[in-house]
């Protein structure tokens, strides 16, 4: 008697494992593999949602997570710090997000003097004369040195590397996001240049005696603004590994646009698309 029941037993446990095998490779999105939270795939704030395929989760930040405005933390350097975010499929494998890039640089990208001077104004310091005075400004203004999310321009003689804290924030998220998004697109990790910063009024008289493009209501005097080079990277590479494989300036151009219409359309910045100069030049709101 005992050893039918036995038998019994064994068949229906290996009827029920045979039937969830079955139903595992019909329907594998039934079965969710635990993962610890320390070994989650980080969270992109930069990536694009891919068709047919589920997100791994809301690229929304809960209200409750930001950062209290009375300790002075600023919500814009709050979200540039945020972990980056991969598109899985349904087996929980990565996805590389598609380059899509922006249908106009000029179109997407059209905003002029006119319209940067007022954001300028509104939220920057006063102009400053020459370096020296430049070196009693400092308690208003951020030094931003070359640093893991972005490089300043060695060959940068006409402007000096300091900007209002908010602008120094909206560079930091634009610089983290635009890693973020050649991470999820399977792109060798190159760092933006920064080609431009605060500029003195002393600067500007100079610049404008070869630069046509350089006005003498510069948005760069009031450290709001700053200009990122689309045709120069710095290719991040360990010294001790494999050379990485090269990268096109074009294709990192599109992914740097793609970042940028983001942050415009978010409200955060006026960008003019500087053809002769082969730069986007930003201003913070």
């Amino acid at each position: 008697m005992r050893r039918l029941k036995k038998k019994i037993y064994i068949g229906l446990v290996s009827s029920t494992v045979l039937v969830l095998a079955i139903v595992r490779c019909v329907n594998p999105s039934v079965v969710r593999v635990y993962q610890h939270p320390a070994d989650e795939a980080p969270a992109d704030t930069a990536a694009h949602s891919v068709q047919n395929l589920p997100v791994a989760e809301s690229l929304e930040v809960n209200e409750a997570d930001e950062p209290d405005s009375s300790q002075g933390c600023s919500k814009l350097l709050y979200l540039a710090h945020t972990p980056t975010r991969f598109v899985t499929d349904s087996l929980g494998k990565i996805v590389k997000n598609r380059i899509y890039s922006v249908g106009s640089f000029r179109k997407e990208f059209p905003d002029l003097q006119d319209v940067q001077i007022v954001s300028a104004r509104k939220w920057g310091v006063s102009p400053v004369k020459d370096r020296e005075q430049a070196e009693h400004r400092k308690d208003e203004l951020v030094y931003i040195g070359s640093n893991p999310f972005y490089d300043i321009d060695s060959r940068m003689n006409r402007s000096i590397p300091y900007l209002v804290p908010r602008a120094s924030d909206l560079l930091q998220k634009i610089s983290r996001n635009f890693l973020d998004s050649l991470a999820v697109k399977g792109i060798p990790l190159h760092k933006i240049i920064v080609s431009s910063v605060l500029r003195t009024e002393e600067d500007v008289r100079k610049l404008r005696r070869y630069n046509q493009n350089a006005s003498e209501e510069s948005c760069h005097r009031f450290g709001t603004t700053f200009d990122i080079a689309y045709n120069r990277y710095v290719t991040v590479q360990h010294p001790d590994s494999a050379e990485r494989r090269a990268v096109r300036n074009d294709t990192l151009k599109w992914v740097l646009s793609e970042v940028l219409r983001d942050v415009r359309q978010e409200g955060l910045c006026h960008i003019k698309y500087e053809v002769h100069q082969a730069c986007f030049h930003i201003t913070v709101k």
